[in-house]
C-alpha cells in the first residue's frame, strides 16, 4: 500500500521530534499509516520490535483521544509518565486513583485535553465509563496485551472477554489488537473475540538471533547462577521465581553474597514496587528477583540475561520473559533451570482448575514446555516453529544444543514403528495410549478397542515407556508428528511422518540420555533395580561389621554408582562419598555387582562420575528456612512467617544438616528423643523412616527422626564404625 506523501511525512517528522528516532523500524510505519486511515488492525510484534510506537503515534497524528486497554495497572503510571516526558497528552484511569483525582481527569478527557488514555478493561466496561466515552471524540482503540483474550494464550483473563462489545457500542471507530506473543491458534481467537476478521494483519519475526538459549539442570542451580554473575560482573539481569517466598528468600540470598539485588511481585505495594522498578532501570539494582508482575512495559533496553529459577507454565509466556533480555541488540543470554519435578507442581496446580476444558488447554500447554526444555535438537528452530515461523539458520551457534551437539544414532525403525501404529489407531489417541499399543499392554481399554489384534500392537516391547516418550516428543518436534489438542491432545501423521512411513526419510535423533531431575521412577533413579541390589549388597556388608548401612555408603552414593556405573577403583572414588578407605574396605563387593548388572542388562553409563568433593547442595526454600533458624525464630514462628506446616520446616532443617550446616538439633530435638531415634537406627537402619516411625510409635514425627538421622549421618561417617573395625572385610 502506498502511503499518502502528507500524512507519511507528519508521521516521520513527529517520529524524530516526538520519539527522537530517525526511522521506523520493521512494519512500524504500515501500522501506522493503516490506523491513520480508518483501518482494523492485529499486529503481532516480539518483545522489543517497538509495539507501543505503533498506536502512540496515531494518537499524535488522529483527532480526538485513543484509549489503550492494559491489563497493567501497576505500570500504566510509568508509561503514561514516559510519554508526559515527551510532551504527549496522556493519562491513566485506574483502581489506583482517589475517586477525587478520577474525576479531575474525566474533567479533562471531556475538555479534549487528553490524546492518549490508559485504562484496564474492567474500567473500561463500567456502563458509567462508557457512557462517559460515548460523548467523548474517540480516534482508536487499542487492545494492548491482546493474547490475554483467549484461553488458549498464556495470561487468559476473562474480563478481556467482555471488550467485544466495543463493536457495538463504538462501530465507527477503528480498533487494533496489540500482543507480544500468539500462536496461530490464539491469533485466530483474538480476530473471532473482537471482531477483527477483516483487519490487516502484521506479523513480525519471533527470530531475536542475539540472544542465546540455554537449560541446565536445577541441581545446583544457586551455585550455577551465582558463577554466572560472577563471570558477568555488573551486567544486569532478570531471574524468574514461581512464588513470592521464592524471590524474596533468593534476592536475601544474594544480597547475603554480595549482589545488589531485590525482589519484586504483587505481595509488595504499589509504592514498593514503583521503586524497586525505578532502581533496577537506574541501575541501583544490579539483578531483580521476579515473579510473572514484573516486566511488561519495561523499556531497560541492556538486560543482558534472564534466567528462569523455575520452569514456566507455557512457552509463549517463556519467550515473552526472556524476550525481556537484550532489547538493545547486544548479545544476550535466555537461562532455565529445569528439573521435572517443576512439572510435577504445575500439574498439582493444574488439577485444582475447575473445568476440564482449563485442565486439557494448561496440560497441553505444560507439555510444550517440558518438551522444548528437554529436546536434544535446536532450541530457537522449535521455539519459533511453535509460533509458526521456519527458521533460516544463522551464522554461530544460538543455543546450548548448537554449541555442544549430541551424538546423532538412526532411530528409523523405531520412528516407523511409532508412526504406524499412529495410523493402524486411526490418528484419534494420545501418546500414551499409542505407546500402550507398541508395548503390548493387556489395559482393558486396549482390549475393548481390539487394538490388541493390530499388526503394530506389542512390536516395541523391547523399548521402555520412557524411550517411547522420548522419541514420540523428538517427532513432534521434528515435525512428523503433531498434536491436536482440540482432539485431546490426538497425534497425527504429517507430511514428513508420511516420508520417513513411506518414502525411506531417515530419523536421526539425538542419543538419549537421563536428563538431571527426570522421572525413571518414584525416586528419580536410572536403574532401580542395581540400585536395589547394591543396598541389599551395603546391608549385608554392614550387618557384618555390626554397623548402620549409612556407616558403610549413603544412599546419594549408590544413586550416583547407578547413574555413573564405575568400573574401576579410579572411577569409584569419583563418587561424591566414596573415600580411599572405604573404596579399600568395600569397593569390589560394588564393583562386582555392577560389573555383573552391566553384563546382565548391556545399560550404558548416563552420568559421568563426578569429578568434585561430595556436598549435597541446600535448596532455596530450605536455605531460607535454615536461615530464619540460624537467626533465633523457632519452628512455630518459621512454618507462620512463610505459611509452611511444621513437618516441611523440620524436613528444611534435615536438609540443611545433611547439607553439612551446623543445624542445633536440640532446639528442635530433646536429647531424650535422640537416644531413642538413635537406638532404633541402630537396630533397623536409618532408611526407610517407617519401620522406625511404627517402632517409635506415638510422639515422634518424620521430621525428627530426619534430623536425628541428619546428624548421626555427619557424626558417624568419618569414623564411627571404621575406626573399629579391620580395614579388609573377612
Amino acid at each position: 500500500m502506498t502511503a499518502e506523501p502528507v500524512v507519511d511525512l507528519r508521521a516521520r517528522g513527529m517520529l524524530k521530534s516526538t520519539f527522537g528516532y530517525s526511522s521506523f523500524r520493521p512494519l512500524q510505519q504500515e501500522i501506522v499509516q493503516s490506523i491513520v486511515n480508518g483501518q482494523d488492525v492485529f499486529v503481532l510484534m516480539p518483545t522489543g520490535g517497538g509495539k507501543s510506537l505503533c498506536y502512540q503515534l496515531p494518537a499524535l497524528l488522529l483527532r480526538g483521544t485513543t484509549v489503550v486497554v492494559s491489563p497493567l495497572i501497576a505500570l500504566m503510571k510509568d508509561q503514561v509518565d514516559a510519554l508526559r516526558t515527551l510532551g504527549v497528552a496522556a493519562t491513566y484511569i485506574n483502581s489506583s486513583l482517589q475517586s477525587a483525582e478520577v474525576s479531575k481527569r474525566q474533567a479533562a478527557l471531556m475538555r479534549g485535553d487528553v490524546r492518549l488514555l490508559y485504562v484496564a478493561p474492567e474500567r473500561l466496561m463500567m456502563p458509567g465509563f462508557l457512557r462517559l466515552l460515548s460523548t467523548l471524540e474517540i480516534a482508536f482503540f487499542a487492545i494492548d496485551e491482546a493474547h490475554c483474550i483467549s484461553e488458549w494464550g498464556h495470561d487468559f483473563r476473562p474480563e478481556y472477554r467482555a471488550l467485544k462489545q466495543i463493536r457495538s457500542d463504538f462501530p465507527g471507530v477503528p480498533l487494533g489488537a496489540f500482543t507480544a506473543t500468539a500462536t496461530p491458534r490464539v491469533g485466530t481467537d483474538i480476530k473471532t473475540q473482537l471482531g477483527l476478521e477483516g483487519a490487516r494483519a502484521f506479523c513480525a519475526s519471533f527470530n531475536r538471533p542475539n540472544l542465546q538459549y540455554e537449560v541446565r539442570s536445577k541441581k545446583g542451580s544457586y551455585h550455577s547462577l551465582v558463577t554466572y554473575l560472577r563471570d558477568h560482573h555488573g551486567a544486569s539481569g532478570i531471574v524468574y521465581c514461581m512464588s513470592r517466598a521464592a524471590t524474596d528468600g533468593l534476592a536475601e540470598r544474594l544480597r547475603a553474597d554480595g549482589f545488589r539485588a531485590t525482589s519484586y511481585h504483587a505481595g509488595l505495594t504499589p509504592e514498593e514496587r514503583r521503586t524497586r522498578q525505578e532502581s533496577f532501570i537506574r541501575d541501583d539494582i544490579q539483578i531483580i528477583i521476579a515473579t510473572i508482575a514484573f516486566g511488561m512495559g519495561i523499556d531497560k533496553p541492556d538486560v543482558r540475561f534472564v534466567f528462569h529459577y523455575d520452569l514456566p507454565k507455557t512457552l509463549e509466556g517463556y519467550y515473552q520473559e526472556s524476550g525481556r533480555a537484550g532489547r538493545d541488540g547486544d548479545p544476550s543470554d535466555c537461562i532455565l533451570f529445569y528439573s521435572y519435578g517443576d512439572v510435577a507442581r504445575h500439574r498439582h496446580f493444574i488439577d485444582e482448575k475447575p473445568s476440564r476444558e482449563e485442565r486439557q488447554i494448561a496440560t497441553w500447554q505444560l507439555r510444550q514446555m517440558a518438551d522444548w526444555a528437554e529436546m536434544t535438537s535446536c532450541r530457537r528452530q522449535a521455539l519459533l516453529a511453535y509460533f509458526d515461523e521456519l527458521f533460516g539458520g544463522q551464522d554461530g551457534p544460538c543455543c546450548d544444543n548448537c554449541l555442544s551437539p549430541s551424538e546423532q544414532e538412526d532411530f528409523t525403525v523405531p520412528a516407523q514403528m511409532l508412526l504406524s501404529c499412529v495410523k493402524r489407531t486411526g490418528e484419534r489417541f494420545g501418546v500414551a495410549h499409542v505407546i500402550q499399543v507398541l508395548r503390548g499392554s493387556r489395559a482393558q481399554r486396549i482390549l475393548d478397542l481390539h487394538h490388541d489384534k493390530l499388526s503394530t500392537y506389542g512390536i516395541g516391547r523391547g523399548r521402555p515407556e520412557d524411550e517411547w516418550r522420548y522419541i514420540s516428543a523428538e517427532l513432534v518436534r521434528s515435525g512428523c508428528l503433531r498434536q491436536a489438542p482440540e482432539e485431546f491432545n490426538a497425534i497425527k501423521v504429517t507430511e514428513r511422518g508420511h516420508s520417513v512411513l513411506f518414502k525411506g526419510e531417515q530419523v536421526f535423533l539425538a542419543a538419549r540420555q537421563a536428563p538431571e531431575g527426570a522421572r525413571h521412577d518414584g525416586a528419580g533413579r536410572v536403574h532401580p533395580v542395581l540400585f536395589e541390589r547394591l543396598r541389599s549388597l551395603r546391608k549385608r556388608l554392614a550387618d557384618k561389621l555390626g554397623v548402620p548401612p549409612y556407616a558403610v555408603l549413603l544412599d546419594n552414593a549408590l544413586d550416583h554408582m547407578t547413574a555413573a556405573l564405575p568400573a574401576s577403583r579410579d572411577q569409584l572414588l569419583r563418587i561424591p562419598g566414596v573415600t580411599e578407605r572405604k573404596a579399600d574396605d568395600f569397593g569390589d563387593p560394588f564393583l562386582e555387582d555392577i560389573a555383573a548388572f552391566v553384563g546382565e542388562t548391556g545399560a550404558k553409563p548416563v552420568r559421568a562420575v563426578s569429578d568434585g568433593a561430595f556436598r549435597k547442595t541446600l535448596g532455596d526454600s530450605a536455605w531460607t528456612t535454615f536461615a530464619m533458624f540460624r537467626d533465633g525464630q523457632d519452628i512455630a514462628s518459621i512454618a507462620k512467617t512463610r505459611s509452611l506446616a511444621r513437618s516441611t520446616v523440620e524436613g528444611h532443617l534435615a536438609e540443611a544438616a545433611d547439607a553439612g550446616e551446623a543445624v542445633d538439633i536440640g532446639r528442635v530435638v530433646p536429647e531424650d528423643k535422640q537416644h531413642s531415634i538413635a537406638s532404633v537406627m541402630s537396630e533397623l537402619g536409618d532408611n526407610p523412616l517407617s519401620p522406625i516411625m511404627e517402632r517409635l510409635g506415638d510422639g515422634y514425627t518424620y521430621g525428627e527422626i530426619r534430623m536425628v538421622r541428619a546428624k548421626m549421618r555427619n557424626a558417624a561417617l568419618a569414623d564411627l564404625a571404621l575406626d573399629s573395625t579391620p580395614s579388609k572385610l573377612p
